[in-house]
């Protein structure tokens, strides 16, 4: 901790929170694209704004033609980079504050942004500016890398690969604290089988939620399906059961939940392959469903696949997200892994095909991130934190993906706190001034470690 730096950061604690206001107010979700405003007008005001604050400070800033502003100070061959983004998710429905209204209220700021991302994102600009009030010696220079991009696509961390410096190390305040110092690889892949079909199914939304609702028909009596429940013996679902013309309209009611966490979830559709499995059924349906429920079961990290495997970035997770199964078959099979970094996407696409038999028809991987906790990234971010709080607690390892995968050697660093509220992407998204206030001081703190 530098006692010169703190009390900067206290002293302008009014400002930091009026130009955390300016920002929210500014509803800067992506929109049409316009000159040197690639992701939209909104957007890059927020950038403009942002950009503005930090000259007033005297720091060095850029704007990378509307995709992506930096926020410089120190000298160096060496940076440290600490990863924002300014742009928001839409404001959705529900908020007891208007959602871009920046209402302070019993000690907090409510409104979209205001911790994902940009409370963060001006809690560094302030760092920043304090450490340069203090003339506190640094041996990397210090930037703050704003994107506009984040929630939509990742365009400004891609144009900033392409046309900007790369940072020594860094990390982003667009996670959780202490560290996540691993981040699992993304896999999601679409399969089908096209087959003349007798039966029904649909399930789920996205195939990084667990499926929380099934919805089948299959042309046998009510009575046999009952019996099928009743013999699956999976007490933790809900079930309805109606006849129908021809056969039986079967719905199962799980629990939703992120595809990262499949344990916090309960997933109706391998449910309904359990149940589906013991009714029998002829030809070409009954031996995909014995099939998939073989692959599947009720697992939740590919044990039946052979890919339940553990390193230091963490346990593979894997989760059966989307079926459409109709008079063609299975036209749309969705699964998301999130893999540790010791196995590649193609390895686990290999075992997915070999234990499915289905046609792989699309994919989208995002390569995962493993820095050690000996690192000398990881271990002095751990311990500003533990300076800061008192607390030692463990690095995180997590399913997610964070703003640190756009480049090597960076980390998650806050600002989400345990115990805290975070209500991001959801209604009433808010950050109390104190939480503020330390994500300033604590960032002030690590970007003074890693650049003194």
């Amino acid at each position: 901790m530098n006692k010169t730096v703190e009390a900067i950061i206290e002293r302008d604690r009014d400002k930091l929170v009026e130009s955390l206001r300016e920002s929210i107010r500014i509803p800067s979700t992506e929109g049409a694209p316009e000159p040197g405003a690639p992701f939209g007008k909104a957007v890059r005001e927020a950038l403009d704004h942002a950009l503005e604050t930090g000259r007033k400070f005297g720091l060095k800033c850029e704007n990378m033609e509307g995709y992506v502003g930096t926020i410089e100070y120190g000298e160096g061959e060496e940076m440290v980079g600490v990863i924002c983004h300014l742009d928001v998710v839409p404001e959705g429905t529900g908020w007891k504050h208007p959602p871009y209204g920046a209402v302070v209220e019993d000690g907090m700021i409510w409104g979209r942004g205001t911790l994902d991302d940009k409370g963060p994102a001006f809690a560094a600009i302030y760092a920043l500016a304090a450490i340069r009030e203090a003339g506190v010696p640094l041996r990397r220079r210090i930037r703050v890398i704003l994107g506009t991009n984040e929630e939509t696509g990742w365009g400004c961390m891609k144009y900033y690969r392409e046309h900007g410096e790369a940072p020594t190390l860094g990390f982003t305040p667009d996670g959780n604290y202490p560290v996540v110092c691993s981040e699992k690889g993304i896999l999601h892949t679409a399969f089908e089988k096209r087959f003349s079909s007798g039966i029904r199914i649909k399930a789920g939304t996205r195939p990084n939620v667990v499926a929380g609702r099934t919805e089948i028909f299959v042309p046998v009596k009510a009575e046999r399906v009952d019996e099928a429940i009743k013999k699956a013996g999976l007490t933790d679902f809900g079930y309805e059961v109606a006849p129908a013309e021809n056969g039986t309209e079967l719905v199962i009611k799980g629990v939703d939940a992120h595809a990262s966490l499949p344990e916090d979830g309960k997933n109706s559709m391998q449910a309904a392959f359990a149940v589906l499995d013991l009714l029998g059924l002829p030809g070409e349906d009954g031996k995909m469903i014995s099939v998939i429920h073989k692959a599947l079961g009720m697992d939740m990290h590919g044990e039946s696949m052979g890919l339940d495997i553990t390193d230091p970035s963490g346990r593979l997770t894997l989760n059966p997200g989307v079926i459409e199964w109709n008079e063609n078959g299975i036209v749309k099979f969705m699964i998301d892994v999130r893999h540790p970094t010791s196995l590649s996407k193609d390895e686990v696409k290999e075992k997915q095909i070999a234990a499915l038999g289905m046609t792989l028809v699309h994919e989208h991987a995002q390569d995962g991130l493993y820095v050690p906790e000996d690192s000398e990234l990881v271990s002095k971010l751990m311990a500003v934190y533990e300076e800061r709080t008192g607390e030692h607690l463990e690095a995180l390892r997590i399913g997610g993906g964070t703003y640190a995968r756009a480049f090597k050697n960076v980390v998650a660093f806050g600002p989400e706190i345990a115990g805290h509220p975070a209500q991001i992407h959801m209604p009433n998204e808010a950050i109390s001034v104190e939480d503020l206030m330390f994500d300033a001081h604590v960032i002030a703190d690590a970007m003074i470690a890693l650049a003194e």
